[in-house]
């Protein structure tokens, strides 16, 4: 690799003849071919790029790419150069322009580099002639009217090369990106304001062209339904993107859709075209013995012409021959949660999908995770692998959506191939163009053998093997129609990756289609849902049917079960909760309990069941990787789930990403969950930052025979020995014994929660002034009511509590409440509408969950629902005057006369039991973590030995030190004066620190487990 000291001086003697020459090179108007070969080729390579592929390297397999310059008119195709690393991920581009052309001035130019760059997702691109270098921000939409210092973060002149030398290689040298300056240097560009990356964008195009077809086609066809409505437009732009990108790649006459607009009906025309690419490219997306709809639509000229001028420069923004299919991908994921609706009228309207709208939008994964768990699962499946095994790998997304995995793995076997061939291909290839070491015959023999490879001349895979990979190893399956025939359109276009027009003809003499139909491969329906699901029922509703669809793996891919089930089961699951399903089929869930052993607890998430049927999809010696919620680690409706994963001992690993987030613009807390059918004793779990994946951290490996459907706590080795040691000194919080019990809910606090006035009255929430009796009201208890060892001074909200509190809690009955509380009753009464609309009720007038209403009235202590450290309180001592709401939390009433409700309370809110409490709940982002019952009443409460003078005096300390916090914690809400608020802090402070301190010795811990708590 060339040093920098070398690189200096090729720069200084090439900026030396540059000047020297400018005149003569200007005045001869050089062209860009001679500007690249004389000034930029050398530049590049004095930075380390291999620029003439000196290494002799497949096509493929090069750092940097010579695009075929294709004009057509004033645009090209694509950009001059792509500096690629190893493996073929792309870095930025540049764009070569001859000395003539004004770099810092002209407009199209800059336009040019960023639509390419943007297109292809590059953070930032070159535009240089050598006489001038400018670095494009290109993360912001490119507008043909844009200046050309729009977006443009560093612009030089020649004559400046050497005095930003240090910038240059820093930034640009092979040797400095390859140690992450580059990265470096995208992540300091701090003008990226308003960025509107091409997948956003591209949606929104979509969106768009999708509503003027909807629009047009149903004023146009009323004889259309709903779901012809929605299946036609899909293949209208499905059908022109791929024959525009077509274009973009070469492998299209460029403009030939734009040249349809010139007769008198664009539809019919497209529609010749349609037919004539079906003989091409057999890919199921022109099969009109399929279709047999599009045939007959009626959709105007307009419509159509303007859809396809925006698929054209200089409109359009993209530049598909870069526009990378994981790009389009992205887009359709989103364009998917959508669906055309039809009004009375025969007016279409586009709706999110229900499903979409209670899961709060649609996340597309990331492509790191993507190609991790594909690594971790077909990566292992092929490792040592010759070809003829890895042909007969069957990999499966059983929710494959738009297809995102599928490619992943599809990719992943297109590199693994190119690398198994390549040695073979660069021996022979070597063999044939030496004629120094080698005689005639011995290089047409490598020729001969080098030609029996699938490859093609210049070394990329050929059309043959990649349907052959994509027919033999791709599998999906989705319950949504448009969902699957996305999927088709993603794989295919990755599949005619590097395809020419000359390859095509070449195909086609050969009787081939350069295109499989993927229609055995990828399949509607519903991966949970089998065709036993129709035993027993005679009268079979269609919509039911339309819900549901049920589809027979075994049926639906016979051949694959005929060897025993998928290699490889991988994916991103819907994570949908059942009471969202319950709107759309309860057969279904039904089903879903007598089906699946992980959905036999709660209000469970889909993706438990999914897991489960992923799993049983596997042959015996199979992977599967999911990225999923983590919440099935601990939750109650995880229990299922947990319990068949060890029952199968499937645990291989799982890559926790705890409360970092890992999709954009969702807070979802997840996991990678890998399960091996192959019996496993230990499993790996891994805390890992999203940043950085690869870098495996917090390497854990645990015996599975510890774990089974019990909460699951993954620590180390450190932390299960201090859990281990409090257990055993203790009992659970909930075996003291005590009572615990979530608050009450009302079902509307708009209507029983009021405030009162100085006069006496009380105001509701819409304003009005009411009249009520005071002796049925309490005070409501939410979390903003009390903190840390602090309850809150009284508000002026008031609860309206229609409920007795004497042996047990019951109802006021209506005529004792009407005469008994004639003003309650008559507001209630006015509100009766509203209250009835609530979900649940015993009788208009109760709250809707009543939960442990007398508990409440004489409860010892109160936990938040979410906190960040210990922010239990005690109630005060007119107890009986409030009463708990849901916003509340939880309530402890404590039965065991022997324990001090200040002992247990400083206990709680110690950095030890909070440190515990959050090794077995959810942690959300800022380290808040669910103090729910099922966690918090695990808490291992020490037993004090009452004849162990150091057991007791700690005991009796605590009492005091939480006793004093309490009265401190009064003092300072009463305060007003800012020095007394400040000394009052500080001995909270020093207070809390001893408590702390006493109950570490309490629980004899050492100090080196102190630091392992108090470390976390």
């Amino acid at each position: 690799m060339i040093s920098k000291d070398a690189a200096y001086k090729i720069i200084e003697d090439l900026v030396t003849r540059f000047d020297e020459q400018i005149a003569s090179y200007k005045k001869a108007d050089y062209n860009e071919t001679l500007t690249r070969r004389d000034f930029i080729d050398p530049f590049f390579k004095a930075l380390g790029w291999d620029m003439d592929n000196s290494q002799g390297n497949a096509e493929a397999y090069r750092e940097v790419i010579h695009e075929d310059r294709v004009k057509v008119g004033a645009a090209t195709k694509a950009p001059d150069y792509s500096f690629k690393l190893a493996g073929g991920k792309r870095l930025f581009f540049v764009e070569a322009k001859k000395p003539s052309v004004l770099v810092k001035e002209e407009v199209l130019p800059a336009y040019q580099v960023r639509r390419y760059a943007w297109s292809a997702k590059l953070p930032i691109s070159i535009l240089t002639d050598f006489e001038e270098f400018a670095i494009y921000d290109c993360n912001k939409k490119p507008n043909a009217t844009d200046k050309p210092s729009v977006g443009r973060i560093k612009y030089l002149t020649y004559k400046e090369y050497l005095r930003e030398f240090d910038f240059i290689w820093d930034t640009f040298s092979k040797e400095r990106v390859l140690k992450g300056s580059f990265d470096k240097f995208i992540a300091a560009d701090k003008n990226k304001k308003g960025t509107a990356t091409v997948d956003r964008e591209f949606l929104i195009s979509l969106d768009e062209w999708r509503k003027q077809l909807a629009l047009n086609i149903a004023l146009r066809n009323e004889n259309l339904n709903e779901d012809e409505l929605n299946f036609v437009v899909q293949q209208t732009l499905d059908r022109l993107i791929f024959l525009r990108i077509a274009e973009d790649r070469g492998v299209e006459e460029y403009g030939r859709l734009k040249h349809l607009l010139n007769g008198e009906n664009y539809y019919a025309s497209l529609f010749s075209y349609f037919k004539e690419a079906d003989s091409k490219y057999n890919s199921g997306l022109f099969d009109f013995k399929k279709d047999t709809i599009s045939l007959n639509v009626l959709i105007d000229n307009k419509t159509i012409k303007s859809i396809i001028s925006e698929l054209y420069y200089p409109i359009s923004p993209y530049e598909f021959s870069v526009l990378s299919v994981e790009i389009l991908g992205s887009a359709y994921e989103q364009f998917l949660g959508k669906q055309i609706k039809l009004s009375a009228g025969h007016r279409a309207t586009i709706e999110e999908k229900p499903e979409v709208r209670k899961a709060g939008g649609v996340y597309y994964t990331p492509q790191y995770i993507v190609e991790y768990i594909v690594e971790n699962t077909v990566g292992k499946l092929a490792d040592g692998k010759k070809p003829a095994d890895v042909a007969k790998l069957k990999i499966v997304d059983p929710a494959c959506g738009s297809g995102s995995f599928l490619l992943g793995a599809y990719q992943y076997l297109l590199n693994w191939h190119m690398l198994e061939y390549k040695p073979d291909f660069e021996r022979l290839t070597s063999i044939a163009q030496n004629s120094t070491a080698y005689n005639e015959k011995q290089r047409n023999d490598a020729i001969k053998e080098r030609n029996k490879l699938p490859l093609t001349p210049d070394g990329n895979l050929t059309t043959a093997l990649k349907k052959q990979i994509l027919l033999n190893n791709i599998y999906g399956v989705d319950i949504d129609t448009q969902a699957v025939e996305v999927t088709k359109l993603s794989l295919l276009l990755k599949c005619m990756e590097g395809e020419t027009g000359s390859s095509i003809t070449a195909e086609m003499r050969f009787g081939e289609r350069i295109l499989p139909t993927l229609d055995s491969n990828i399949k509607s329906g519903n991966s949970l849902i089998d065709l036993d699901f129709y035993d027993g029922q005679i009268d079979f509703e269609p919509a039911l049917e339309k819900k549901v669809k049920p589809f027979s793996w075994e049926k639906g891919f016979a051949d694959v079960f005929k060897q025993g089930g998928f290699d490889a089961v991988i994916g991103n699951p819907p994570y949908v909760r059942i009471q969202t399903l319950k709107d759309i089929s309860q057969e279904s869930i039904d089903y879903y309990k007598k089906k699946y052993q992980s959905a036999e607890y709660g209000n469970y998430d889909l993706y438990v069941a999914f897991v489960e049927k992923g799993f049983l999809l596997l042959n015996k010696k199979g992977f599967l990787g999911f990225i999923l919620p983590n919440k099935f680690f601990n939750t109650d409706y995880g229990r299922g789930l947990r319990g068949f994963i060890i029952d199968q001992k499937a645990l291989d690993k799982i890559l926790d990403f705890g409360s970092n987030q890992v999709f954009e613009n969702a807070t979802t807390y997840c996991c990678l969950l890998f399960l091996n059918a192959n019996k496993k004793t230990n499993f790996n779990y891994i805390k890992v930052n999203p940043e950085i994946l690869k870098e495996e951290l917090n390497f854990t490996n645990l015996a599975m025979s510890e774990y089974s459907n019990d909460v699951w706590s993954f620590q180390g080795e450190n932390e299960n020995n201090i859990l281990t040691k409090l257990n055993f000194q203790s009992v659970k919080l909930i075996d003291l014994p005590c009572e615990i019990s979530r608050g009450s809910s009302t079902g509307n606090d708009t209507i029983f929660i009021v405030k009162e006035n100085p006069d006496g009255t009380y105001t509701t929430s819409n304003g009005d002034t009411i009249n009520l009796e005071k002796a049925i009201l309490k005070k409501p208890i939410y979390a903003t009511n009390f903190s840390r060892y602090n309850f809150k001074k009284d508000t002026k909200e008031f609860l309206i509590f229609p409920y007795h509190l004497n042996a047990k809690a019951s109802l006021i009955d209506e005529v004792e409440l009407k005469k008994s509380y004639p003003l309650t009753y008559s507001y209630l009464k006015s509100q009766r509408v509203r209250l009835e609309e609530r979900a649940q009720y015993q009788q208009w007038y109760a709250f809707s969950a009543p939960r442990s209403l007398l508990l409440h009235s004489k409860a010892d202590i109160l936990i938040p629902l979410l906190a960040d450290k210990g922010l239990f309180t005690e109630l005060p001592l007119n107890k009986d005057r409030y009463t708990l709401m849901a916003g509340g939390g939880f309530s402890i009433s404590i039965i065991n006369e022997n324990i001090n409700r200040h002992f247990l309370l400083g206990l709680l809110n110690s950095n030890l039991l909070f440190w515990v409490l959050k090794n077995v709940s959810n942690v959300f982002r800022g380290g808040w973590i669910t103090c729910t019952k099922q966690y918090f009443s695990q808490l291992p409460i020490k037993k004090i030995d009452e004849q162990n003078k150091s057991e007791k005096s700690l005991h009796d300390e605590i009492v005091q030190l939480v006793t004093t916090m309490l009265q401190l914690q009064q003092q300072k809400q009463s305060s007003t004066l800012p020095e007394q608020v400040q000394q009052l802090e500080q001995r909270i402070v020093y207070t809390d620190d001893k408590i702390n301190e006493k109950v570490y010795a309490l629980y004899g811990l050492t100090e080196e487990e102190i630091n392992v708590v108090e470390g976390a």
